[in-house]
């Protein structure tokens, strides 16, 4: 508002300078914003493939674990 009491060039450049940070600021937080959520997006889609991908990795251990108890022999002399 000072500006526009004050009419002289250099208080005009101030005035422009100040809209123009005020834009990029305005600019930067939406970018922001919207990589946050796209960010939030990304993360969701691959936390549910990896704990598909993970629980499958734990059920084929327990398989295998299961696989070894039962085929062991027992070595030595049973009674």
């Amino acid at each position: 508002m000072l500006s526009s009491a004050l009419r002289s060039p250099r208080t005009a450049e101030a005035y422009i300078a100040i809209m123009r940070t005020f834009v990029r600021l305005r600019r930067l937080m939406d970018w922001n914003r919207s990589l946050a959520r796209k960010i939030d997006a990304m993360k969701k889609k691959y936390d549910e493939l990896f704990n598909v991908a993970f629980n499958a990795i734990k059920q084929l251990i327990a398989e295998n674990q299961d696989r070894k108890s039962q085929s062991r022999r027992r070595i030595g002399f049973h009674t």
